[in-house]
């Protein structure tokens, strides 16, 4: 007797699995259907079937030498006569025909039921230890169909919002604990709400310190509206926190950038200065330090160049970092794999927090929680238009969450 066990995607299929191997004798002997574990595989896994199955195996000589007919076996004659045999066994039939006491037949079938319930016993306490362990791994409440079928709407309203996959998985592997059989979908809702603002951390904005001079550094690619940025951010503390405010152009480059923020900075009347070194920006510093803040706009470089990422890094640790804060100004319509590119780049210059620009332009803002997940930096401001001093606020987690999840702005 030969058993196995066989898988398959239907029953049908493992049955047929078990006839190729087996043979077309094969008989099932038990099946079962197998649910996938965990709710994210349950999601998007499908279940499977197992079947076992088994067949007859056939004597050994007859495997490999096929009995001839009677009329081509050959006569064979004793050598011995009854008398002469030293050791004669016994007959397999006694005279009135029926199996001996203890005859090779009769042992013979009695070993084959024996070693068929012996096999069909191994073979249920192996499933009932299987089955036991899945139970004892298996959560102790599994999901209502229903509630299954919410955590995929969710899951495809997240990636609608090209939040990257991997974060989305991440956030239902994490709250997959703290569902039950009961928990409703408004319960469920409000933990990817809750998952969501806790992984999104608490904003931080700039902060006038009293007698204390800090200066404000924006990094970033060219193209994202720092100094659009920086004008806003300035009026907002002029008006807003009565602080002293100055502006420092480094971005020397495009003369068109600082005749831009020159602008600004006469319309608020608030003083600008230009530098083109870490020097100068060293010679500058007595002059400066009558002011509460000092906004620097430094040069939009491309993040593949080490050299100009280097001027930036060497103009920023001019500054003791006790006195300086770095903000990296990203757009939200920029391309994921591109942010994640420019985000690695900047790391190596400096700490930094992040403002994501024109969100006015982009139906998804997936990106704020992909590159605020693969950075670890803090939020800080978003802004939706060009107008000054308006179109920019500080980024809300909470709000963020809700639009993720399709509650709209």
């Amino acid at each position: 007797m030969n058993i196995k066990t066989f898988k398959g995607k239907t029953e049908e299929e493992a049955m047929a699995c078990a006839k190729k191997e087996l043979g077309e004798n094969a008989v099932k002997m038990a099946s079962r259907k197998i649910e996938p574990k965990g709710f994210l595989k349950k999601m998007f896994a499908a279940s499977s079937w197992e079947v076992t199955a088994a067949v007859d195996e056939p004597d050994v000589y007859e495997r490999t030498a096929p009995r001839k007919p009677a009329a081509e076996r050959p006569e064979v004659r004793p050598v011995l006569s009854r008398q002469e045999e030293p050791h004669v066994q016994e007959p397999l039939f006694d005279e009135k025909g029926t199996a001996g006491g203890g005859s090779a037949i009769e042992q013979k079938l009695d070993n084959l039921k024996k070693l068929f319930e012996e096999q069909i016993k191994e073979l249920g306490q192996a499933k009932a230890s299987e089955e036991a362990k899945e139970k004892a791994e298996a959560p102790e409440n599994e999901l209502p169909d229903k509630n299954i079928a919410f955590l995929r709407l969710i899951f495809h309203q997240l990636i609608e919002n090209e939040v990257d996959e991997q974060y989305v998985n991440q956030i239902i592997t994490e709250i997959e604990a703290s569902l039950k059989k009961e928990t409703d979908v408004s319960k469920i809702l409000a933990n990817f709400y809750q998952k969501i603002v806790l992984k999104l951390g608490q904003t931080k904005t700039l902060e006038v310190v009293s007698g204390k001079t800090r200066y404000i550094f924006f990094i970033g690619p060219t193209g994202v509206g720092k100094t659009t940025t920086i004008a806003k951010l300035a009026y907002s503390l002029l008006e807003q926190k009565k602080a002293k405010v100055a502006l420092l152009a480094a971005d020397t480059y495009r003369i068109a950038a600082v005749d831009q923020l020159r602008t600004y900075a006469e319309i608020m009347n608030i003083p600008l200065y230009v530098i083109y070194s870490e020097t100068e920006l060293a010679e500058q510093k007595e002059e400066l330090q009558k002011y509460d803040i000092i906004l620097v706009d430094t040069a939009g470089r491309s993040h593949r160049s080490r050299e100009q990422r280097d001027d930036i890094e060497r103009l920023i640790r001019s500054v003791p970092a006790e006195a300086r804060e770095v903000y990296l100004v990203l757009s939200a319509t920029t391309k994921y794999r591109d942010l994640v590119k420019i985000a690695e780049a900047y790391s190596e210059i400096a700490e930094y927090r992040l403002i994501f620009t024109k969100l006015d332009e982009t139906d998804t803002i997936g990106n704020i929680f992909n590159i605020k997940m693969l950075t670890g930096a803090p939020l800080s401001y978003a802004t939706n238009g060009q107008n000054v001093p308006d179109d920019i606020s500080k980024i809300d987690s909470q709000n963020v969450a809700r639009q993720l999840l399709g509650g709209g702005k």
